[in-house]
């Protein structure tokens, strides 16, 4: 009889620690961490690594052939316009002209003798087109070679810098083989590279700016000078754009890298941004974890997904209100009208959580 009795105590005592354990297991919360859905347009901006480039960069050429006998500046001078930067050995070139210009005076004198005849209707119409046809062709001989003479001296189409010399003095080139590469003084511009996301979105930019490692705290307001229509290879479209600060001697110089961003102008609308990873499907439809700060609880919404981002953000434009937490990692693990907490905010005291 003893032995029945404590069996049933035995019995008994195992059946309510297994539902007490059962008990426990119900009251076990998960911790999840969420995200607050934000108003889509508000202060959005989107960065893109540039490079700084010369207003213009171009080599420079003799537009006819020779040695070249003088070379007169360095690479990195400064140039003004119209500074004679290298000189072709112009001998021949003078000697033509000189040929030339004797031939033109006095095809000149004897075309302007005909011309007054034929006002005196002296000569016929014939002898007068001759002479009209051969002082035009002498003309232009004659204009053509004291060009030649003039091309004899290489000069600076603006002000700006040498960049790079390719020949010495005493060498023979060809007419349109650069002597020099050389940069504008001008302002710089900077280019960079965006994604068709943002390029179908360039009615939306508003404002741009570029800050460099070496500038710390500082931010250089730029304007926009051109989009490409075309994307490059890496399907991305360049952006040219201009520093708005005159040129100093403490601006940027160009092949300096940057980073580039661009302020979007406020949209106003219902549509909100969430996390990507913040998304499931119930029943084919977008689907999010709504956190019910009253309850404690999370509740399926059924969302309208308007755009997806190249950054991981998600554009909602139905189903979702500004403010309202989803549950943004791990939403495979929970179900709905689950009893949640919220994984703590990282602190800037304790970065990492280490502590």
């Amino acid at each position: 009889m003893k032995k029945i009795v404590c069996m049933s105590l035995c019995g008994l005592l195992l059946i309510t620690t297994g539902c007490k354990q059962q008990k426990e297991q119900k009251e076990v919360i998960k911790t999840v961490k969420v995200d607050t859905a934000v108003t889509y347009g508000e202060k959005r901006a989107v960065s893109f690594p540039g490079k700084v480039k010369a207003a213009s960069e171009i080599d420079l050429a003799f537009r006819i052939s020779g040695p070249i006998t003088q070379i007169n500046v360095t690479e990195g001078q400064f140039v003004r316009k119209d500074q004679v930067l290298a000189e072709m050995d112009s001998r021949d070139y003078a000697v033509q002209l000189s040929a030339t210009e004797a031939e033109y005076k006095q095809v000149k004198a004897e075309a302007e003798r005909i011309i007054r005849l034929y006002e005196k209707q002296s000569i016929s119409e014939n002898d007068y087109d001759k002479a009209v046809s051969g002082l035009k062709q002498i003309t232009a001989k004659y204009n053509a070679h004291q060009n030649a003479l003039s091309d004899t001296k290489l000069r600076a189409p603006f002000d700006g810098y040498i960049q790079k010399r390719y020949f010495n003095r005493n060498e023979t080139i060809s007419a349109g083989m650069p002597v020099f590469s050389m940069i504008s003084a001008e302002t710089p511009e900077v280019e960079i590279n965006i994604p068709a996301g943002e390029f179908i979105q360039r009615d939306q930019f508003d404002s741009y700016s570029c800050y460099f490692e070496l500038y710390p705290g500082r931010t250089f307001p730029l304007e926009l000078i051109s989009i490409n229509r075309k994307a490059n290879l890496n399907q991305l479209y360049a952006v040219r754009l201009r520093f708005k600060e005159e040129p100093h001697s403490s601006m940027p110089s160009p092949g300096m890298s940057t980073m580039v961003t661009i302020q979007f102008k406020p949209e106003h609308t219902t549509m909100v941004s969430i996390l990507l990873t913040a998304i499931f499907e119930i029943d084919n439809t977008p689907t999010v974890w709504v956190y019910d700060e009253e309850q404690q609880k999370i509740n399926a919404r059924k969302i309208r997904i308007a755009e997806i981002l190249t950054d991981g953000t998600l554009i909602v434009s139905e189903g979702l209100n500004a403010g309202e937490q989803v549950v943004s990692a791990g939403v495979h693990s929970v179900s709905d009208g689950e009893k949640v907490k919220l994984l703590p905010r990282a602190t800037t005291t304790n970065v990492g959580g280490l502590l």
